[in-house]
């Protein structure tokens, strides 16, 4: 009876199959860097251990390599050759898949491929224009079938005229519906991919601003600063010195980024605020590289989760700490000093930006 349960144990055919085409993905992923050996051995394998597998072991094996940088091509072809149920999440993610490659899918695979292959992330221009060309190109305009009028109702020949439409209309009218259709894919792939000049509905600082933190910085009046930061941030005073008070100068940096300031004058501003950041490191300054290394996306995210919780900690601007005493010494002046103080960095500012703009 023992012997019984042990061969129930043991897997069938199919399945010692399965557990074999698994194995063999499995330990091809493991290697980082494959030689060409490698490689050719496991396109020898593959592909008959993926012909004798179930159906679900292929989808699972077909998962598995859409995350793998190394396929080889001539895999990656018999993959992405596959039925459509088997080959999607090849398509529609591999890394491994060239521009080419794509189009001669989408090409020679039909019309489920390809908008599999519309679904991934990054597509090229070549990529994006070749499925277009594809889309007009299957689906050709039907002409209208014209409606049969009544034996009565029909005028006679001689009074009917016929003008046809000129072909070169018909031309003209085609291409400027693939030219809308093919800036509305562009728009679409690159929406991942915003330029940076295009701040609409994001927190940015005015050039009146960066004009006032370019000169506070340089003259070291960080009371000033902090007003301005703050003033750019839309949040209280307080959250403006505590990024001040990060010695590293990273918060700042990551500030400047996110509110879409120059990089010149980031790097101008850390380098005068903290004087540190301008020593060497490598071929250029520590400022450079700390501002090159900031995603501008994760500093916009920083930026207001910082602001949400400075709205949650000061409702109103009055609210925020009053500042110790030998912080505030810079500041405690008479009224009529700040004033005039203010007025000179307004000029100031005013004029560091006619000179830019002449």
């Amino acid at each position: 009876m023992s012997d019984e349960f042990r061969e129930l144990e043991r897997p069938s055919g199919g399945r010692r199959k399965d557990v074999v085409l698994m194995a063999t993905v499995t330990g091809f992923e493991s290697l980082t860097h494959p030689t060409k050996s490698e490689l050719r051995q496991f396109a020898e394998l593959f592909t008959p251990l993926f012909q004798a597998s179930s159906d679900e072991a292929r989808r699972q094996a077909v998962a598995a390599l859409s995350q793998c940088a190394n396929v080889p091509e001539a895999v990656a072809l018999f993959i992405a050759s596959q039925p459509i149920s088997v080959a999607a999440p090849f398509l529609a993610s591999s890394p491994c898949l060239s521009d080419d490659l794509l189009i001669m899918v989408a090409k020679t695979q039909g019309l489920a491929h390809a908008r599999a292959i519309v679904r991934r992330e990054n597509l090229s221009p070549k990529v994006i224009d070749a499925l277009v060309d594809l889309r007009h190109e299957r689906r050709p305009e039907k002409a209208r079938p014209v409606p049969q009028a009544d034996a009565a109702a029909t005028p006679p020949v001689a009074s009917v005229k016929v003008r046809p439409t000129p072909a070169a209309d018909v031309e003209t009218a085609r291409q400027a519906r693939e030219e809308v259709l093919r800036q509305t894919i562009k728009s679409l792939a690159n929406q991942l991919a915003r330029p940076s000049s295009d701040r609409l509905g994001l927190l940015t600082v005015t050039p009146m601003q960066e004009a006032l933190l370019v000169r506070f910085a340089r003259n070291r009046e960080t009371g000033l600063f902090a007003s301005t930061l703050s003033d750019a941030l839309s949040a209280s005073r307080w959250l403006a010195e505590r990024i001040l008070l990060d010695i590293s100068g990273r918060q700042l940096a990551v500030t400047l980024v996110g509110l879409g300031m120059e990089p010149e004058e980031t790097v101008a501003v850390l380098t005068d605020l903290y004087p540190q950041l301008s020593a060497r490191e490598g071929i250029r300054n520590r400022a450079i590289n700390l501002v090159a290394e900031l995603d501008p996306v994760e500093c916009e995210e920083r930026i207001e989760a910082w602001r949400k919780a400075d709205s949650y900690t000061f409702p109103k601007e009055g609210a925020a700490p009053a500042l110790p005493a030998e912080d505030a010494q810079p500041m405690a002046t008479s009224p009529a000093k700040r004033a005039a103080a203010r007025l000179a960095g307004d000029e100031h500012a005013r004029v560091v930006l006619r000179q830019r703009r002449g």
